[in-house]
């Protein structure tokens, strides 16, 4: 399996530029370390918005879904740092997708990364993780990709926690996310516009209104490189 784990955190926000430069440091240097400390976080990676827009995408790659409700995690969520108070409230227009991975093929990290944010047509599951799945086999290797990797998210059975509550508005979900990478930027926009457009994807059963986006890589680590 390409990603670290069964289950990955997949997450969006948008960062004002004036707080870009204090949250770097604290996404570095507390908050990785916090989270890869948590049994269970295999890997961490922060993404900027490749365009220089105010868009971030992590994603934490997870031993299993159980992680998500573990004790362990649910102790940090639940006791947020200073450092991590004064930064949740900036944390604007939140994504948050608990996911089971679906489907992996392929390197998870890279240059850049392309995420579609979709879900299936009424009755077509089934259909479109089959259509998504033949997808993902053949893109590492085309040039300037390394891999691609298909989730979807479930609904932890846990309470609303601190952190969720610093940041006021509820986050909102993606019911599947669709992650490739590469380290070509034009190779993912050109999958974007074709395989990944929204033209094509609905051909295959999506749902109307997916969201699409490539980023950049800004950070990751295992928990050796940071415990």
């Amino acid at each position: 399996m390409s990603l670290l784990g069964k289950a990955a955190l997949a997450m969006w926000w948008n960062m004002a530029p004036a707080m870009r430069e204090d949250f770097e440091h604290w996404h570095t240097h507390e908050h990785f370390p916090e989270r890869l400390g948590i049994p269970g976080f295999r890997r961490a990676s922060r993404w900027t918005s490749a365009s220089g827009a105010e868009g971030v995408f992590v994603m934490y790659e997870l031993e299993d879904y159980e992680v998500l409700s573990s004790p362990a995690y649910l102790a940090r969520l639940n006791a947020p740092t200073p450092w991590s108070t004064r930064m949740m409230p900036h944390h604007r227009n939140m994504v948050r997708s608990q996911s089971q991975v679906l489907e992996t093929h392929g390197g998870a990290v890279a240059r850049h990364a392309l995420t579609v944010r979709l879900a299936p047509a009424a009755g077509n599951e089934a259909g479109l993780r089959a259509a998504l799945k033949s997808l993902i086999e053949t893109l590492p290797a085309r040039s300037g990709l390394i891999g691609a990797h298909l989730l979807r998210h479930q609904t932890p059975p846990i309470a609303q926690t601190t952190e969720q509550k610093i940041r006021g508005a509820a986050d909102q979900v993606a019911d599947w996310v669709f992650v490739a990478c590469g380290y070509e930027l034009e190779a993912l926009k050109d999958l974007a516009a074709s395989d990944l457009s929204e033209r094509h994807l609905s051909s295959m059963g999506t749902a109307p209104d997916q969201v699409s986006d490539i980023y950049s890589l800004s950070y990751s680590a295992v928990p050796s490189d940071v415990l």
